[in-house]
């Protein structure tokens, strides 16, 4: 069995688990405050998802291969269990908490450019979970990411081999911030900015089926592979970005197996510079790795006072590590930082 085939059955495991448990968002700030009463949904009824994806299972080379299928049961399966669904106030406004207003436009590919400056909180824990690979079928990368020694210059990003006319899909929900033509460089791309914190490119298209500004969500189609642009060959240029900067692909996501190499990525001030020149990679990679960070994951029945008062510390003090304000919704199962 497969990495890629396990994965998935232990997160079909899990649902079972925890479906009785999920609740809708919860909201912080005055609406909190007012205790108003809440009503908890019946217990989601998972099987028949869950049914789909073991009878895809069965075939070992067709659950490999049909990654459009694949992700569509997967949304099914959170859709039902109503866990890590962007609502449509995010999706309208992606991340402004961490961005904010001024960095949406379609000026350039790192959105803090000339005075522009990113508010970097001290660290942020990106959700990976919903990922879907951008591609209906596993591919080989071509290249990875890393300076250019021969071409002096950086390699943001992974390039993964595509025939021309194959569908290029959106790795997570989001918006599209840009769609352009860069004769010299990306040929036809697309930057969507997504609800969890990052920004994602999409390069070297033959064609380009979405607009700026509009909605997308994890698995819906974007693009047409291609070979425009400064390029070799047909291929996809993939990379991700947190508040500007590239960050290593291959840190995330298990391009192998198309599945992300962890639920969460915490991403540290301490490690951000902008984005520019050969060092423009986050080393930060799980949680568990920053000595002193503690994270905690949003639970029923949550607001930002029960958080503080649980950990010893305010409200203030979470929305400043957080950068989030005391009217943020917290959802269940996402994490926050507490000390």
């Amino acid at each position: 069995m497969t990495s890629r085939i396990f994965t998935l059955l232990c997160s079909c495991l899990s649902i079972g688990l925890l479906a009785s448990a999920q609740v809708p968002n919860y909201t912080v700030g005055k609406q909190a405050e007012r205790k108003q009463e809440s009503k908890t949904p019946p217990p989601a009824d998972t099987s028949t998802a869950i049914a789909e994806v073991a009878k895809l299972m069965a075939d070992n080379d067709g659950f490999l291969k049909n990654n459009k299928k694949l992700a569509d049961y997967t949304k099914a399966i959170n859709k039902s269990m109503g866990f890590g669904t962007a609502t449509e106030e995010d999706l309208q406004y992606p991340s402004i908490d961490l961005y904010g207003e001024q960095s949406w436009h379609n000026n350039a590919v790192n959105p803090f450019i000339g005075s522009l400056k990113a508010e970097v909180p001290d660290s942020f824990m990106v959700d990976l979970s919903q990922f879907v690979y951008p591609l209906d079928e596993l591919k080989r990368v071509n290249s990875r990411y890393g300076y250019r020694r021969r071409f002096r210059r950086m390699h943001y990003g992974i390039d993964i081999s595509v025939r021309v006319g194959d569908t290029i899909r959106a790795a997570f929900d989001g918006k599209v911030r840009m769609v352009d033509f860069d004769r010299r460089g990306y040929g036809h791309y697309v930057v969507v900015r997504h609800t969890n914190g990052l920004e994602t490119l999409y390069a070297h298209n033959s064609r380009v089926l979405i607009k700026e500004n509009q909605i997308v969500r994890a698995g819906d189609p974007i693009a047409l592979g291609g070979s425009t642009g400064r390029s070799t060959g047909p291929h996809l240029h993939f990379e991700a970005r947190y508040l500007g900067q590239a960050i290593n692909p291959d840190h995330l996501i298990d391009f192998n197996t198309g599945v992300p190499k962890c639920e969460e990525y915490l991403c540290l001030a301490s490690k951000y510079n902008g984005g520019n020149g050969r060092r423009a990679i986050n080393r930060a990679s799980h949680r568990t790795s920053s000595s002193g960070v503690q994270m905690y994951r949003i639970r029923q029945g949550d607001t930002l006072s029960t958080i503080a008062k649980r950990h010893g510390t305010s409200v203030n003090k979470l929305c400043s590590l957080n950068n989030i304000s005391s009217r943020t919704t917290l959802r269940v199962g996402r994490s926050i930082r507490v000390r």
